[in-house]
């Protein structure tokens, strides 16, 4: 990046002006969950029916942030699930259906049908194939990349960072028939090479966790991460908290 291109970026906004996103992964047993990434269904669940209890629908990224543009996206959350795990379809997918919610869902077209090998010390989790893929987008979910085989993009060469951005969007084209609008940054890292590789990639925005507030935009969107142990209570704080910039 040009020093010109750092002095133009804009400045970040206020944490209000971007829509609220909530980061899932697995919906499984969270008995054994070192990352504390593991919600069980029924807590999920219980999750949901809290955000249609404040007024909040789930949707998608790319749904939501069209919302966004046009001033509508009042009363709309975004849900995303990374990784792609098989229990998306099996768990998860029920209990969006029955609170009228839809998600984003980040896949690793690298490792369709293999597990979480990037994960030292959890268990072994299967992730969606091909099939499990398909099935999550006829059910209304919005099918995104999350590179090809879940690595700190921040710390690869130029070579692989276009693979990782290119050819994964390349390939859920042609598993899915659409273009992928989204993409989500391995572990949440990302600098401004890597978020000027996703957007030179086409993609329409990019999901972050906590990213660098001269970074945050359309191509680094923060989001807030939900645990099992997330109740009602601090569900509330952690919509309060964004709303506050916090």
């Amino acid at each position: 990046m040009s020093a010109d291109t750092a002095t133009t970026r804009p400045a970040r906004p206020p944490a209000t002006s971007w829509p609220w996103i909530l980061m899932y992964h697995s919906v499984a047993d969270p008995a054994d969950d070192p990352y504390g990434i593991t919600v069980a269904p029924a807590r999920l669940d219980l999750q949901l029916a809290r955000l249609r209890a404040l007024g909040l629908t789930g949707v998608g990224v790319d749904t939501l942030l069209r919302a966004h543009a046009r001033g509508r996206a009042q009363g709309l959350v975004g849900l995303t699930f990374d990784d792609g795990y098989a229990d998306f379809t099996e768990a998860a997918l029920p209990v969006l259906r029955r609170h009228g919610c839809t998600a984003t869902l980040f896949v690793l077209p690298g490792r369709l049908g293999g597990d979480n090998v990037w994960d030292a010390r959890g268990p072994r989790k299967p992730l969606l194939d091909e099939r499990g893929i398909r099935a999550a987008a006829s059910a209304g979910t919005e099918i995104a990349s999350h590179g090809l085989y879940h690595v700190d993009l921040t710390a690869v060469d130029d070579a692989v960072l276009s693979e990782e951005t290119t050819r994964s969007r390349e390939w859920l084209r042609e598993l899915t028939g659409e273009e992928p609008a989204g993409f989500c940054y391995p572990y949440g890292t990302v600098d401004a090479r890597v978020a000027d590789a996703v957007r030179a990639a086409g993609y329409a925005y990019a999901c972050a966790i906590r990213p660098p507030a001269a970074l945050t935009g359309a191509y680094a969107l923060p989001r807030t991460h939900v645990s099992h142990a997330d109740r009602a209570a601090r569900l509330g704080l952690k919509r309060l908290r964004h709303r506050l910039g916090l």
